[in-house]
Formats: structure tokens, C-alpha cells, sequence
């Protein structure tokens, strides 16, 4: 194979008004790709789960109160709009999920080494710009991961598959506090800021030979036409609708946005929290106290899923966030360990909340996939958002405890969206619409393949997917 040959197989341009096979792939066809990608999501769960402990980490080191320290959250969770609607976006509309993957590997590794200097020099302005970086690449990398893994395979299985691959961000979020609590707690100053080098150097490593494994992969790329006909097929779309029309989507949104900045909120305060609610309890023990609260979120993740073979996802989903505002109550209120064990409770159920909002909002959108998933990946704002309410309220009244209100007002906001879900038929049909179907589980269609986005074919579809929209209305 000459060198031409080789590049033009290894392309990243994938047209996208045409059906592939990626229209009806198997279960048997998509664990490669899934187990592949599911990598990503340990991947920023781990950075997550380090940003959270860092945050404690230089109000100790810098001497910066709590307001201060939540521009950690705010540069890493501003970013994912400017990705997901921006820049990751557009590569993922003009060539695919694999070129996503990449450049967003690629920033993320950019960031890792930029962070060092930064370090070097004790700059937490110049390490938030590299959070930001960072924040870019792994944004990038949930506009494209967080769809893939909900289109990857028979549409049936969507929020088990990404609940399972999110169950693997969970893991993340506990090897990197357990982390922290041993590298970056148990040392002096000038040596735990060296540790924190290695580790961003190790990630820089990590990530860079990673996305060379995406460059050389074959993985199946979903196109908007592909999306176009499973939702043809279920006649559960509105997808020749215009985008601003796509009213569930921009509800699924806000709700996005709310629920993560209540998680980002409670996860990047609970050292905070326990140190000041709890007798005894220094920063290092504290880290420990946080990987056994994101110990408990990625039980949820598992047992959330489990549960979502017997019972349909959207009431899961319900009955998960009703108990997150249930159990976050007390925590405002009670101290010790009783305080500490509510918020534990809260981050189990907290689990399979993110990824459903993802599935569950991309239902319908057929041709508009692509671009819906960046406006629902843009809710993760809400983590650059709230944090830093949060952290005013602790500092008004000099107690984290008290502060716990602010993420409980942003659960109930986005509690409307779990209720018309469930409740309300222009969104509960569609949802039910991609539980039932057997794509992906029985023969192919002949012809799918190659099916061009707007032939008649396709066109007489939607148009019977709308006729059954009317009627239903």
C-alpha cells in the first residue's frame, strides 16, 4: 500500500448525507468501538475527579479562599460550550466523531503540558488557562463520545450502553481523589506542586499515545442520514423539523445545565464540607472521604444500570434525581457523620442522572444528532456556573454546610425535565418509540446502505413519522 493510499484509507472526512451500515449496527459489531471509547470516559473522569481534590489542594498551598478556588471549576467546565458548540462541533459536522476524538486528545495532552511550567511557577492564573485547555479537549471529547455511545449499536440499548461507558468516568472519579489524598496531601508544599508535574506529565504521555490508537482504528462513523432513518423506522422523530423547533432538546439542555452544576457544586465542596462538619478530619483525610463518595456514584452507575434492564430508563432516571433532592435536604442541616453519609447517598443517585439527560434528549433529533449533542454537552456549563455560587454562600456565612442549598435549588430546576419525560406524551412516546425497536437486533434492511440524506425514499419516511406526529397530537 503506497503512502497515498495509506492516508486516504486513514481519512477523517466522512460524507455525511449518506446511510452506512453504522445505520443497523449489531451488538456484536459495536463492542470494539464502545469498549474503545468507553476509555475517554475514564479519562476525564479522572481529571475530574483531580480537579476536585486540587481545588482543596491550592487553597491549602496558594492561601486562596473558596470563591477563589472554584475558577478551577469555572475554566474547566466554561470551556465545554465553547467546544460543543464551537470548535468540536464544527469538525464533527464537517468530518466525524474519529477527528473529534483526536483533536480533542490532543488539546487535552496540550494542556497537561502547559500545566507544568504554570506549576513551576506557583501561577494559579496560568493554571487555570491550562485547566481551560484542558476543559477544551475533554469537551471535546464528550461532544462526540457521549452521541457516539448513544447511536453505537441498536437504539434499544442507548441509556444502558452509555450508563455503562459513564459507569467507567465513575471509576475515574475515585482513582484520582485516592490519588491526590497520597501525592498531593502527604508531603510539603514544594514537593506535593512537584507531584502534581508528574502526574500532568504522565496524562500528556497517556493521552497523546491514545489518540494515535483512534488515528489507527477502524471505528463505524453514524451519520445525520443514518440518524435520519432510525428515526424514519421508529416514526418517533421530529427531524424534518427545523433544529429550532427541537423544543425537547433545548429542555433537555437546561436541565443539563442545572443538574451538572448541582454535581459539580457538591463534588468540588465535599472536602470543604467534611473538613468543617466533621470532627477530626484534615484535607488528606478528607480526599479519602471524597474517592468513597465517588466510590458510591460509580455503584449507582452500575446498579442504575442494572436496574434499567427491568425498568424503562425515563422512570430510573425519575425516581434517581427525585431521591438527589431527598437526601441533599439534611445534608444543609446535620453535621458529622450524618451530614457526610447524606451526601453520600445523594452522589449514588446522582449517577446515572448525566447520561440519561444525554439519551434520553438526543431521542428524535435524526439528522440533527450531531448538532443537538453539542447543545446538551454545553449544559456542563452549569459546572462553571454554580460552583462558584456555591463557594460566595460558603464564604457569606463561613460554612459549606449552609451552601449546600444552591445545588438543591438547581436539582429542582432540572427535576422538570425527569417529570415531562415521564409524564408528558409529546415526550414520553418519543422515548418509549427507541425502546421498542428492533434495529440492530434483527435483519438488516436491504438497500440502507449508500441511501443518500433527501432521496425520496428517505423523504417518504419522515414524512410518515410526521403524519404520525399529527396524529398523535
Amino acid at each position: 500500500m503506497g503512502f497515498k493510499q495509506f492516508l486516504k484509507k486513514r481519512s477523517l472526512r466522512v460524507p455525511d448525507d449518506r446511510t452506512t451500515k453504522a445505520a443497523e449496527l449489531t451488538l456484536k459489531e459495536s463492542l470494539y468501538p464502545i469498549a474503545l471509547v468507553t476509555i475517554l470516559f475514564f479519562l476525564w473522569g479522572f481529571s475530574y475527579g483531580l480537579l476536585d481534590t486540587l481545588n482543596k489542594h491550592f487553597q491549602n498551598t496558594l492561601g486562596i479562599d473558596r470563591t477563589r478556588s472554584s475558577g478551577l471549576q469555572a475554566a474547566y467546565f466554561g470551556a465545554y460550550p465553547l467546544a460543543s458548540l464551537g470548535h468540536a462541533a464544527w469538525i464533527l459536522r464537517h468530518f466525524g466523531y474519529r477527528a473529534v476524538f483526536i483533536w480533542g486528545l490532543f488539546l487535552y495532552g496540550l494542556g497537561a503540558l502547559f500545566a507544568i511550567p504554570a506549576i513551576i511557577n506557583h501561577s494559579f492564573a496560568g493554571f487555570c488557562i491550562c485547566i481551560f485547555i484542558i476543559g477544551n479537549g475533554l469537551g471535546s471529547l464528550e461532544t462526540a463520545a457521549n452521541p457516539y455511545i448513544t447511536v453505537c449499536g441498536p437504539p434499544k440499548y442507548a441509556e444502558i450502553r452509555i450508563n455503562i461507558s459513564q459507569a467507567f468516568n465513575g471509576i475515574g472519579t475515585v482513582v484520582a481523589p485516592v490519588l491526590g489524598s497520597y501525592v498531593f496531601f502527604n508531603f510539603d508544599e514544594e514537593k506535593a506542586l512537584q507531584n502534581v508535574q508528574w502526574v500532568y506529565l504522565a496524562i500528556a504521555v497517556f493521552v497523546f499515545g491514545l489518540a494515535a490508537v483512534f488515528f489507527f482504528s477502524d471505528i463505524p462513523e453514524i451519520t445525520d442520514a443514518d440518524m435520519a432513518f432510525q428515526s424514519a423506522e421508529t416514526h418517533a422523530g421530529e427531524s424534518d423539523l427545523p433544529f429550532r423547533k427541537q423544543y425537547r432538546l433545548f429542555h433537555a439542555a437546561f436541565a443539563q445545565f442545572c443538574y451538572t452544576g448541582a454535581q459539580v457544586a457538591i463534588a468540588g465542596y465535599f472536602i470543604n464540607y467534611v473538613t468543617e462538619t466533621r470532627s477530626n478530619t484534615d484535607s488528606a483525610l478528607g480526599a479519602k472521604f471524597l474517592a468513597g463518595a465517588q466510590a458510591s456514584f460509580a455503584m449507582g452507575r452500575f446498579a442504575g444500570t442494572a436496574l434499567m434492564h427491568f425498568v424503562l430508563p425515563r422512570k430510573v432516571f425519575l425516581v434517581f434525581l427525585t431521591m438527589c433532592i431527598v437526601f441533599i435536604g439534611p445534608a444543609i442541616t446535620q453535621r458529622e457523620n450524618t451530614g457526610m453519609s447524606m451526601l453520600y447517598i445523594t452522589l449514588f443517585f446522582e449517577s446515572i442522572c448525566f447520561p440519561t439527560i444525554v439519551a434520553l434528549g438526543m431521542r428524535g433529533l435524526g439528522r440533527h444528532t450531531k448538532r443537538g449533542s453539542g447543545f446538551i454537552v454545553a449544559g456542563v456549563m452549569g459546572g462553571a456556573c454554580v460552583p462558584p455560587l456555591t463557594g460566595k454562600v460558603a464564604d457569606m456565612h463561613n460554612d459549606t454546610g449552609i451552601a449546600m442549598v444552591v445545588p438543591m435549588a438547581f436539582f429542582i430546576v432540572a427535576w422538570t425535565y425527569a417529570l415531562a419525560v415521564n409524564f408528558w406524551p409529546w415526550y414520553r412516546d418519543t422515548a418509549d418509540a427507541f425502546t421498542t425497536t428492533e434495529i440492530g437486533l434483527g435483519d438488516r434492511h436491504d438497500g440502507v446502505e449508500n441511501m443518500q440524506l433527501g432521496t425520496d425514499n428517505l423523504r417518504v419516511d419522515e414524512e410518515k413519522a410526521a403524519a404520525g406526529q399529527q396524529e398523535k397530537v
